[in-house]
């Protein structure tokens, strides 16, 4: 887009020049990418045609660009952006529970099992997990082609390899790298644009938006994709290190696992706190009783931290109105998982990590 922003030097209408970062003419008020959003919506409108909802709604994004944000059109392609965040949603859900209900038939799957969906598969066979793994092996390997991504990568291992030794430090960038990805499969996947994973050592790594989500549930989607796809990495870690009885990778999936964990936290843009914005009051407290249930029957420590925020959130923060079932299941069984996952892994390798 920023070549097409370059060509328009002067208003197409009445010749008026223009800066560089105008949206519209300051003397007519014309759109001043007129042409470049009429051929956009015609791609757009070609790939609904098709039946390619996420084609679409990339595209319209790209238009919202070029639109003033206080404009009527803003407005109109915002609600076409949103009614196709929700298709591409509920199409993506469809396949996950259709893979759930096939695994059920075909291996007798318990119908609760197969209504979490991805999370239902990964604990059903534990292959799941190196399949999932497997099947985003291309976008996995895209973001290390990223030079930015690469070398922050590069110096956070050689930080981690100084403090812990170059097996858990190259175990550690991996979960975080795997986690960040799966924000970034999310915002993809509902047409958004984004940098890739830069790293900060002691700190994690970060994704930067160059698109804003349109609502709270596609804000939740995307930032519950990176807890996981982080429980996915340290579920593998912890399969692995059952398999091989080196307890390094056991020590790797306790602190994906705890790190994935806060990253639930519900304050601030935490992938938590994001996730808790399109809960409604109720479910709120729900997920409080699922993060006492599991710092009962685990006693981590950071439960305790969720625990405070979740029922801060609960009591005093505003709450979305019709709130978001798939939110709260995700956030319910992220928790719980996550919990089970740290503690047994904890268990195995026979002492916690001091983080």
């Amino acid at each position: 887009m920023a070549e097409a922003l370059a060509v328009v030097t002067s208003c197409q209408g009445c010749g008026t020049e223009l800066g560089p970062r105008l949206l519209t003419c300051p003397s007519c008020h014309r759109l001043v990418h007129a042409r470049e959003l009429q051929r956009l919506a015609s791609e757009a409108d070609a790939a609904s045609a098709r039946g390619e909802p996420a084609v679409a709604l990339e595209t319209w994004r790209r238009a919202l660009d070029l639109l003033p944000p206080a404009s009527s059109q803003y407005a109109q392609v915002t609600a076409r952006v949103e009614a196709l965040s929700k298709q591409v949603d509920a199409s993506g859900l469809r396949e996950v529970s259709a893979a759930a209900t096939r695994e059920r038939q075909k291996s007798g799957m318990p119908k609760w099992l197969a209504a979490l969906g991805t999370f239902g598969l990964l604990l059903w066979k534990f292959k799941f997990v190196l399949v999932f793994l497997l099947g985003k092996g291309k976008l996995l390997l895209l973001g290390l082609t990223k030079a930015s991504t690469f070398f922050s990568m590069l110096l956070a291992l050689s930080v981690y390899w100084a403090m812990w030794g170059w097996v858990f430090a190259l175990g550690l960038i991996a979960s975080i790298y795997v986690h960040e990805m799966g924000h970034v499969a999310a915002l993809r996947r509902f047409g958004m644009q984004a940098s890739a994973p830069m790293f900060i050592p002691g700190l994690g790594a970060f994704v930067r938006l160059k698109q804003s989500p349109v609502d709270a549930r596609e804000d939740a989607r995307v930032g519950l994709a990176g807890p996981i796809w982080g429980f996915v990495a340290a579920a593998a870690f912890f399969v692995a290190a059952l398999f091989t009885g080196w307890k390094s990778l056991g020590a790797i999936a306790h602190a994906a696992a705890w790190l994935n964990l806060f990253n639930l936290l519900p304050v601030w843009t935490l992938d938590g706190g994001r996730g808790f914005r399109a809960l409604s009051r109720k479910q709120r407290w729900m997920a409080v009783a699922v993060i006492g249930a599991a710092w009962f029957l685990t006693a981590e420590g950071l439960l305790v931290l969720l625990l405070l925020g979740a029922g801060f959130q609960a009591v005093a923060m505003p709450a979305a109105e019709e709130g978001d079932t798939r939110a709260t299941v995700e956030y319910g069984a992220l928790v719980a998982m996550l919990s089970a996952l740290g503690w047994a892994a904890q268990q195995w390798t026979g002492a916690g990590l001091a983080m």
